[in-house]
C-alpha cells in the first residue's frame, strides 16, 4: 500500500511539475510578447509626427507647383493676348497707311482741269486742245499758229498729258525729255496739262520762234 501511494504521489508530482512548467512557459512567452510590443508602439508614436510633417511638406510643395503652373499659364495667356492685340493694331495701322498712300497717289494722279479763261476763238475745241489754244494765245501767239501746234502735239502725244515713252523717258503732251524738265514750270508736271503745255510753248518759242516753225522741223527731221 505504501508503495502504491508512493507511485501515485510521484506521478501526481510529475504532472504538477509539468503543469507548472507549461503554465510558466505560457506566462514567459506572454511576457516576452509584451516586451516586444512596447518598443514597437514607442517607435510608431515617435515616427507618426515625422510622417505627418513630411506629408504636409509634400502637399505644400505640390500646391506650390500647381499655383506656379496656374500663374505661368495666366502669364502666357496674357502674353498671347497682348501679342495678338499688338499684331492687330499693327495691321490696322498698316492698312491705314496703305489707304492714305493710295488716296495721295490717286490725288496726285488726278488730272487738274484748266480753270483759266477760254477765248471765243478756242471755244470750238475741247479738253486739252482747248486749254492749249487758250494758253497759246495767252503766250502771245496768233490763232493762226494753233493748227501747227495742234498737229505737233497730236503727233507727239495725241494731247495726252499722261503719254510716256518708256524707252526714251519722254513724257507728257510736248514729250519733254526727260519729263522732269517740266518741273521748271510747276511741281505738278506729271498730272497738270496746263503745266506741260506752258513748258512746251516756252520750249518752242525759245528754240524755233513759233509753233509752225517747230512743226516744219518735225516734218523734216521727225523730231523737234
Amino acid at each position: 500500500m505504501s508503495r502504491l501511494w508512493s507511485r501515485l504521489g510521484a506521478r501526481t508530482a510529475a504532472v504538477a511539475l509539468l503543469s507548472v512548467g507549461v503554465i510558466g512557459g505560457f506566462q514567459l512567452g506572454d511576457d516576452r510578447d509584451q516586451g516586444q510590443r512596447v518598443p514597437d508602439q514607442q517607435v510608431a508614436l515617435q515616427t507618426a509626427p515625422v510622417l505627418s510633417s513630411a506629408r504636409e511638406r509634400v502637399t505644400e510643395y505640390q500646391t506650390k507647383l500647381r499655383d506656379a503652373a496656374v500663374a505661368e499659364a495666366v502669364k502666357e495667356r496674357k502674353r498671347r493676348e497682348e501679342a495678338t492685340a499688338a499684331s492687330r493694331k499693327s495691321a490696322r495701322e498698316a492698312a491705314v497707311k496703305v489707304a492714305d498712300a493710295k488716296k495721295k497717289a490717286a490725288a496726285a494722279a488726278a488730272s487738274k482741269p484748266y480753270d483759266g479763261p477760254i477765248p471765243s476763238s478756242c471755244a470750238e475745241f475741247t479738253g486739252n486742245r482747248q486749254t492749249g489754244c487758250a494758253l497759246m494765245l495767252e503766250a502771245g501767239f496768233g490763232i493762226d499758229q494753233f493748227p501747227c501746234l495742234d498737229k505737233l502735239f497730236t503727233k507727239e502725244s495725241g494731247w495726252n498729258h499722261k503719254a510716256e515713252n518708256r524707252s526714251s523717258g519722254a513724257y507728257g503732251i510736248p514729250q519733254a525729255l526727260p519729263g522732269s524738265k517740266m518741273g521748271s514750270v510747276a511741281d505738278d508736271w506729271r498730272t497738270n496739262p496746263a503745266t506741260q503745255i506752258k513748258w512746251g510753248l516756252g520750249y518752242i518759242e525759245g528754240r524755233y520762234g513759233t509753233p509752225c516753225k517747230a512743226w516744219a522741223v518735225m516734218q523734216a527731221k521727225g523730231w523737234y
